[in-house]
């Protein structure tokens, strides 16, 4: 999801109506971009796409050539036979705020299908019917849901199962502290206070603003801060901004972190050194070389950025405003690992929040 979803008007994703359909013909008899058409009536520019595809039909002109065009009146004719073709023999044919609620959230809230469904049991929210994520996986393929294509669905046939046993690799930088000497309670994930540290990319030449991204083993909490590049003196300038928000609490909250071995980390004295104090502030320890699941839950916090910074994005045009929306989206997405769960909430229960 790009910089213009984090803007998005809540109206984006509802259904097209019949007024909707003969605007949107009268709107393409004009050329009028699909960008402004899709402004102009409060759509996503996918749902102006799918529904031209939808309507389209052939029409032969004065020399007899064929020629497609949107037709507002056999869309809503094909509208109203899909509608009425989903009644009963589909399970949530019956249930359009169901089905509505699970688009919205996937459209607009980028959730994946697990999270929609595990929201849905974890906040007891009410719908006439239940299905399960296969369910919601099998009726996007069959082209069920009006407003769902598998584009939408994050990691859609993507998955690779991977072996995550561990491997005695050299570490590669021999000044730090290697991972096996990181103390056992960051390990098994039950103190609070353990953080994972890693950097987020624009993946264009042209800029070179960078995303350091920090996240909490036990609950998954994240941080993210913007940096003007991704050297040694950033990240250590943009922890110093991290301890003055939080003074004397930082060292309670960031008990350890864990990084790898590129060149922007390999100052660990900078980082572990306080600015407020002469005390230190932290201890960094290093994952080994080529082993990113050694930080799987900084990877997996990656992914969920890149659903609204996609890679070539340029992250200096968005706003500091922007990064802290997204950050809060991630620490209240319903996660399966925490049965649905959010961060936030598992902060609240455990009375982790400094």
């Amino acid at each position: 999801m790009g910089q213009e979803h984090c803007n998005r008007d809540r109206r984006y994703g509802k259904y097209l109506t019949e007024s909707d359909r003969h605007k949107l013909e009268a709107m393409l008899k004009l050329n009028i971009p699909r960008m402004i058409i899709a402004e102009h009536l409060g759509k996503d520019r996918r749902t102006i796409t799918r529904e031209i595809k939808r309507g389209q039909v052939t029409i032969v002109d004065s020399l007899w050539r064929e020629k497609p065009v949107y037709s507002a009146e056999y869309a809503q004719q094909k509208y109203l036979y899909n509608a009425s073709n989903k009644g009963a023999a589909l399970k949530i044919g019956k249930d359009h705020k169901l089905a509505k609620h699970i688009e919205k959230k996937i459209t607009e809230d980028n959730y994946s299908p697990a999270a929609v469904i595990g929201e849905i049991k974890e906040k007891n929210l009410e719908f006439k019917t239940s299905i399960s994520i296969k369910t919601v996986y099998n009726y996007v393929d069959k082209g069920i849901f009006l407003e769902i294509t598998n584009k939408d669905l994050p990691e859609k046939g993507r998955r690779k199962s991977g072996n995550n046993k561990p491997k005695r690799l050299r570490i590669s930088n021999p000044k730090g502290k290697s991972i096996e000497e990181r103390p056992v309670e960051a390990e098994d994930r039950e103190e609070y206070g353990h953080w994972e540290m890693d950097c987020v990319e624009s993946g264009k030449k042209t800029s070179l603003t960078t995303l350091l991204v920090m996240t909490e083993r036990k609950t998954r909490e994240e941080l993210i801060k913007k940096m003007k590049d991704k050297t040694q003196i950033s990240v250590i300038k943009a922890l110093d901004t991290i301890e003055e928000k939080y003074q004397e609490n930082f060292p309670l909250k960031f008990k350890t972190i864990t990084v790898d071995n590129g060149s922007e980390f390999l100052n660990h004295e900078g980082i572990e050194r306080a600015s407020l104090n002469p005390e230190n502030r932290t201890a960094v320890y290093y994952a080994h070389a080529y082993s990113s699941w050694e930080r799987g839950s900084n990877e997996n916090a990656n992914k969920l950025i890149r659903r609204f910074i996609p890679k070539g994005s340029d992250i200096g045009k968005y706003t500091d405003e922007m990064i802290e929306r997204i950050q809060h989206w991630i620490n209240n997405y319903p996660r399966k690992i925490f049965n649905f769960k959010c961060t936030n909430d598992i902060l609240l229960e455990s009375g982790a929040v400094i």
